[in-house]
């Protein structure tokens, strides 16, 4: 794979990059969807209660907004080195390029990981309340399910691309989880 300086952060790179970028931007990509569609297995579940954690998912006509985090030159083999061990665990995502719509106006590419949806671990299709109940009541190496969402959700709003399909959701497993505290 060639050398690139950016890396599409959906999900919880957002908030939990693991580096720190030499510069960090909102961003668009079209041809795909945030969505709650991998089953995991590590991180957010385990094995016999699987959580669910966001994907990339190929979807004509559709748009994900997020943040494109340029890895400073120096760093560039140990972050992605970093990424792959983080990312590509259970082999659910693949490593893909994809050409992305800065705020300030560049197009730049970006490495990201999109969802297979030929694993074992694909979820797509599922409703919201069906999403709401396993994030409700998963936990894993890394947290509670809920955690995830939570903030993803409240990370997106703070940098402006506030998503509505992860606020609703959000409100579903507050509610499950009998929480009346404002979200953060």
């Amino acid at each position: 794979m060639r050398r690139i300086d950016w890396v599409f952060g959906y999900g919880s790179l957002i908030w939990d990059p693991g580096f720190t970028p030499v510069e960090a931007r909102r961003a668009w990509v079209t041809g795909y969807a945030r969505s709650f569609c991998m089953r995991s297995t590590r991180y957010r579940g385990t094995v016999s209660l699987p959580g669910l954690v966001l994907g990339l998912d190929e979807q004509a006509g559709a748009e994900c907004s997020g943040l494109a985090l340029r890895v400073a030159e120096t760093d560039h083999d140990e972050v992605i080195a970093y990424l792959r061990a983080r990312e590509l665990v259970t082999e659910a995502y693949r490593e893909a390029i994809l050409p992305l719509r800065l705020d300030d106006g560049r197009r730049v590419e970006a490495l990201t990981y999109v969802m297979r949806r030929d694993h074992v671990q694909y979820a797509g299709g599922l409703d919201l309340d069906e999403q709401a109940r396993i994030i409700a009541r998963a936990q894993g190496r890394r947290g509670a399910n809920a955690d995830y969402l939570f903030n993803t959700a409240a990370h997106l709003t703070r940098i402006g691309l506030a998503d509505a399909d992860l606020d609703r959701l959000t409100e579903r497993v507050r509610r499950l989880l009998g929480r009346n505290d404002p979200p953060t």
